[in-house]
């Protein structure tokens, strides 16, 4: 049997990151992890090939040339996924898909020929058992919940490693809070379900060629969602892991701001080599963070925890969101606010969008408020929202471009390095393993940000500031305006393109048109 794994084209999003590893060299950020651990529960014996559409093309022959295509990806990958669809019907090779997008939504593909959905540790050996027979069904889904201590390792050699920037893994599923915009619950559970330390350490030395990478990223929705077995377990054995290496790795994840309620978590991430946290903070209004069940970030000063959490280590990424039913116009100026005293240089600015399988979701659709599709980037909305959808459009414009461009941005650069202090462990790691590598980005970081980039003088600027006050952060300073590059050129490409959407989706809710599947299509592609 042959398979062939496509992996759908990724937007340009803040989250890809492009702009930056294109510095570097790199591709993509990160290697289709999902994937390649589907691959490692398919029969030893059979053949497997993995096309990643973000770092290379898909070519009639090799859908031909399988017996199977195997599909997943995420929402904001339909576009991609749809024209891989379409060629694979056209050369009469069959699907088998799954991932988040289709396990929400798998109605809406009915080109495709099996749906192997939820998590495939259950359903993928039914799928399996019933091909074997001869009997395979269109639909595989269920209601439990895996036992990752059952999850393969991923066969990283399916993938072309060298043109990834990063690295990733997953210790655990679910999360405990209930965020009302969130689908992490409905996809994986309110109890989260961890791997053992002895699996996340024979998957780290697993992954070739570990030193290559900028860093290691945990793709937890929240880490610490077990904090007993994070402290207890996971933290000790990756400190032991790095002890016994000469060049420690860094890792990053995705996790709450409880973390900061935890001093002795705190430092037991620090020496197991976390450097990077993203938090979703979403909104300085106690009131909307209620409404929208964010309670864990309610009842204390969050600047103040951003702040502890930087002078101890960590640098702190954020995400905020705009257009919440509470938002008034005065909410933007609130956010830049909020976002430009607490330091945080790399937030992720979007507009409220309700993902099926969330509360919200249901809720706007009992509001009649869902708009026909969910578009998931930058400056767009699935919702109708209540502010005026003019003035919440030109607010996120004016948000953004304040954040990202010139002394906006150079201010927040400053007031994070003020308070930014590296620790010990992590002056042992080089963030770029190749000497040729680390002299182009850094050729190409003076070239487009110090002499093309119209706000030039606002670079030298901070790298002064930092070579006469933080001579040791000079580093993290040019990785701070690569990556704010990246947002920037974002958010002016696709605020406006996300302001002509607003409209349009506005203009067809407002005639009560619906829009089908082509027209979605098509309007993507505009976007995109």
């Amino acid at each position: 049997m042959k398979i062939l794994f496509v992996y759908p084209d990724m937007p340009v999003t803040c989250w890809t990151l492009d702009k930056e590893i294109e510095l570097v060299g790199f591709d993509a950020l990160f290697p289709p992890l999902g994937l390649l651990t589907v691959a490692a529960m398919l029969p030893e014996e059979w053949d497997k090939k993995l096309v990643d559409l973000n770092v290379e093309s898909l070519s009639d022959q090799d859908i031909i040339e399988a017996d199977y295509v195997f599909l997943g990806g995420m929402n904001v990958q339909e576009v991609s996924m749809r024209e891989v669809i379409k060629k694979a019907k056209k050369l009469d090779t069959p699907i088998v898909g799954g991932g988040p997008l289709l396990t929400h939504e798998y109605e809406r593909f009915p080109e495709i020929d099996h749906f192997v959905l939820n998590e495939a540790e259950i359903t993928l050996p039914l799928f399996l058992e019933d091909l074997e027979k001869g009997t395979p069904q269109k639909v595989y889904t269920t209601t439990e919940f895996a036992d990752v201590h059952e999850t393969p390792l991923p066969l990283w050699h399916l993938a072309k490693l060298d043109k990834y920037g990063s690295a990733l893994l997953q210790y655990s599923r679910g999360c405990p809070y209930m965020c009302d915009f969130c689908d992490v619950t409905s996809l994986f559970g309110r109890r989260p379900r961890t791997k053992t330390a002895e699996q996340i350490v024979r998957e780290l030395d697993s992954i070739p060629d570990i030193d290559s990478f900028g860093y290691v990223f945990f793709a937890d929705d929240n880490l610490i969602g077990n904090k007993k077995l994070v402290k207890q377990d996971l933290l000790p054995e990756l400190k032991i892991w790095q002890d016994n290496r000469k060049k420690k790795a860094l890792f990053a994840t995705q996790l709450t701001i409880t973390l900061a309620d935890d001093q002795e978590m705190m430092d037991q991430m620090l020496e197991a080599g976390f450097s990077s946290v993203f938090i979703g903070l979403e909104t300085p209004d106690e009131d909307t963070l209620a409404l929208c069940r964010k309670k864990q970030n309610t009842k204390r000063n969050l600047i103040d925890n951003v702040r502890y959490l930087q002078t101890s280590g960590f640098e702190v990424m954020a995400g905020f969101i705009l257009g919440f039913d509470n938002d008034d116009e005065g909410v933007f100026d609130r956010q830049i606010e909020f976002i430009q005293e607490s330091g945080i240089v790399m937030c992720i600015i979007g507009l409220l969008n309700a993902p099926p399988g969330t509360e919200l979701h249901e809720r706007m659709e009992r509001e009649n408020r869902l708009l026909d599709q969910n578009w998931f980037f930058e400056g767009a909305t699935n919702i109708v929202p209540k502010m005026d959808a003019k003035i919440l459009m030109d607010g996120f414009n004016r948000t953004v471009t304040y954040l990202y461009n010139g002394e906006g941005f150079y201010n927040r650069v400053i007031k994070f390095l003020s308070l930014y202090e590296k620790p010990a462990i992590h002056k042992k790691t080089k963030p770029i393993n190749s000497t040729l590598r680390y002299l182009r980005a850094s050729f190409l970081i003076i070239y487009r940000l110090g002499i093309k980039n119209y706000d030039r003088k606002y670079f030298w600027k901070a790298l002064l500031w930092c070579l006469k006050n933080k001579p040791r952060h000079m580093p993290v300073a040019a990785q701070a305006y690569a990556r704010g590059f990246h947002f920037r050129e974002v958010y002016n490409d696709n605020i406006y393109k996300g302001e002509n959407l607003l409209e349009e989706m506005k203009l067809r809710e407002q005639r009560n048109l619906s829009i089908s599947d082509t027209e979605i299509n098509q309007i993507l592609k505009e976007v995109s």
